[in-house]
């Protein structure tokens, strides 16, 4: 099975390099399923079922939150009645929406999608330590296939939840800080792990969005709005190859793939 992840989708210019690259990946990279975090996609915070349906749209699979998933009062919707759309699974017992979903396709073996929030410097959230055994055994028992989406702030947060999971999911790929790390490997059990797939949008700014505000607010410390970038689109993330029987990943390579300029 070979899989596509693609780190964080920020605003109009990452959606953008989903719709017209994403079609061209499938074919040249021979994909089975395409995953996306997207929690970012409307306006650079949150996500609207409009922006969801240009990912799915484009081919995207499954669709990923984080931090910001309540952002956009109207992702309600998603949260209620879109299958293919995962929240965190480490919120409280009663929080609308799913944790992780199945991904079947025709002639492909099924791939489970999880999503976890980190806890240092975000959100105190139900303890992702204790919460994702339980999940990717839920996950397990309906494929050997499982990938989670990481959302978290800290590096040694993400690199250790892949070796507490290592062997019990497929992938652990971290999302949220929005810059790509070199640091792709499998762990002894059979897990690929990268620390934070990227972002998906303007490059020539601050994570996805125009640089002045961002320097303004550190220089002045007052309020300021932060506009989306739009100069050098890249699409980044990860390609996988999984093992269908056993689950195990067999390798993982970053992805950097630019949008060109038009």
């Amino acid at each position: 099975m070979r899989v596509l992840f693609i780190g964080d989708v920020v605003g109009e210019p990452g959606r953008r390099a989903v719709r017209e690259l994403v079609p061209r990946l499938r074919e040249r990279l021979v994909l089975d399923y395409v995953v996306a975090n997207g929690e970012n996609s409307a306006g650079g915070a949150g996500i609207t079922p409009a922006t969801a349906r240009e990912l799915f749209e484009a081919g995207v699979d499954v669709v990923t939150s984080g931090d910001h998933l309540w952002d956009q009062r109207e992702v309600s919707q998603l949260l209620e009645s879109e299958p293919r759309f995962v929240r965190p699974a480490n919120y409280p017992a009663g929080v609308p929406g799913r944790g992780w979903t199945l991904c079947t396709r025709m002639g492909c073996a099924p791939l489970a999608v999880m999503n976890l929030q980190g806890r240092t410097f975000m959100a105190a959230l139900e303890n992702p330590f204790l919460v994702g055994p339980a999940v990717a055994a839920e996950a397990r028992a309906a494929t050997p296939c499982v990938l989670l989406d990481f959302h978290a702030e800290a590096t040694s947060e993400k690199i250790a939840l892949g070796w507490h999971l290592d062997g019990q999911v497929s992938a652990v790929i971290g999302t949220h800080t929005h810059v790509q790390t070199a640091d792709e490997r499998i762990l002894p059990g059979g897990t690929a792990c990268l620390t934070d797939a990227g972002c998906t949008g303007g490059q020539d700014g601050v994570l996805g969005r125009e640089w002045r505000p961002v320097v303004e607010r550190f220089v002045k410390l007052t309020p300021q709005k932060f506009g989306v970038c739009a100069a050098r689109v890249v699409l980044h993330g990860c390609l996988m190859e999984l093992d269908d029987a056993t689950g195990r990943a067999r390798s993982i390579l970053r992805v950097a793939e630019p949008l060109a300029p038009g």
